[in-house]
C-alpha cells in the first residue's frame, strides 16, 4: 500500500492514466523524449530509456498535463516512486 496515497476516486485515477497514454502519443512528448536527457539527474540516455513521470504523482492528486510530467530515466523514476522530487 502506498503510504502517500490520498483518498482519491479510482475512476479519477483511471481517467488521468488514460490522459497520460494520450499525452505519450503527442508530438510534444516525442520531442521531449528525443532530447535524451533525464529531467531529474540530467544523465544522457536514449529516448527509449526515458519514461514519463508525474512530478506530483497521480496517487497524491497530480494530473496528466504537460506541466506535471517529466521525461526521466528509469533509475530516477524507480527511486522517486510516490514521492515528490524534493522529498
Amino acid at each position: 500500500m502506498n503510504p502517500f496515497a490520498y483518498d482519491l476516486d479510482e475512476a479519477d485515477i483511471k481517467k488521468e492514466k488514460s490522459k497520460a497514454r494520450d499525452l505519450k502519443k503527442s508530438e510534444w512528448w516525442k520531442r521531449k523524449k528525443a532530447k535524451g536527457v533525464c529531467g531529474y539527474c540530467n544523465k544522457r540516455v536514449t529516448a527509449e530509456d526515458l519514461t514519463m513521470d508525474h512530478i506530483v504523482p497521480l496517487s497524491r492528486g497530480g494530473k496528466s498535463v504537460k506541466g506535471n510530467v517529466a521525461a526521466v530515466c528509469k533509475d530516477c523514476n524507480n527511486k522517486k516512486k510516490y514521492k515528490l522530487p524534493w522529498e
